[in-house]
């Protein structure tokens, strides 16, 4: 009887994430890792250039290797003219469904429980003393980073935690497309506790099918207005 290889899981095994080594932070390294993914993940637009030295002294003292994957980014940041950066971010997170940065559109998609999945997050930010008052869904991942970074609660890290799926998805196809934006999203992972094989395979199955693609409406949900912490004054307004 002829030996067959087994090739399926040969490309299986091809197909999974590179793990990251996730570290041990303290809770300010943490939200120094937070803070600074959560601006740089965010839409490269007026003032973003004048921000990189003050993120860049921010994760100065972390762990080197968290702080290597920043400098990556922004070394390629300050060496990319404003409107180069800005087309590459509209061409890496607006087009491509896997690099989406709204975390609830990985298991999700565009169906009916998209819109269920939105009003946990809002709910989720409430729980944590805050009101979502941005110009995105309260999904965008930037957005979520800066809870983290910023609340008392644990809330946001459950948050993350609940859609590490989505996290590792977008790492790996930012990694497989060569993204400068994949050092943000390797440091964020390696600030989280490793994955279980359990979320290993649940990732894999998100690389290969994709999130659900049932078309809804969601306009109901689509002007949801950075957030505030509940009877915050302006000034604490994210910008």
């Amino acid at each position: 009887m002829t030996a067959r290889l087994r090739l399926p899981l040969q490309i299986t095994l091809n197909r999974m994430p590179r793990p990251t080594q996730s570290l041990t932070l303290t809770r300010d390294q943490r939200r120094a890792s937070q803070m600074a993914a959560s601006l740089l993940l965010d839409y490269p637009g007026p003032g973003f250039a004048e921000r990189l030295g003050a993120i860049e002294a921010s994760v100065a003292a972390l762990p080197a290797p968290i702080a290597a994957e920043f400098a990556t980014f922004l070394d390629h940041a300050r060496a990319t003219p404003q409107a180069e950066l800005e087309a590459q971010y509209v061409a890496t997170f607006d087009v491509k469904r896997k690099c989406c940065l709204y975390l609830s559109y990985y298991t999700a998609g565009d169906t009916r429980r998209r819109g269920t999945a939105l009003v946990a997050f809002l709910e989720a930010y409430r729980a944590a003393g805050w009101e979502f008052d941005a110009d995105e869904l309260p999904d965008f991942l930037p957005a979520v980073l800066e809870l983290a970074a910023r609340s008392d609660s644990p809330v946001a890290s459950e948050l993350i935690a609940a859609h590490r799926e989505g996290l590792e998805v977008l790492r790996a196809a930012l990694e497989r497309l060569d993204s400068p934006y994949a050092a943000v999203v390797r440091a964020v992972c390696r600030s989280l506790p490793e994955i279980d094989d359990a979320t290993r395979e649940r990732v894999l199955a998100l690389i290969d099918e994709g999130p659900p693609t049932e078309t809804v409406g969601l306009s109901f949900l689509g002007n949801l207005p950075p957030f505030t912490p509940a009877g915050g004054p302006p000034e604490e307004v994210r910008t």
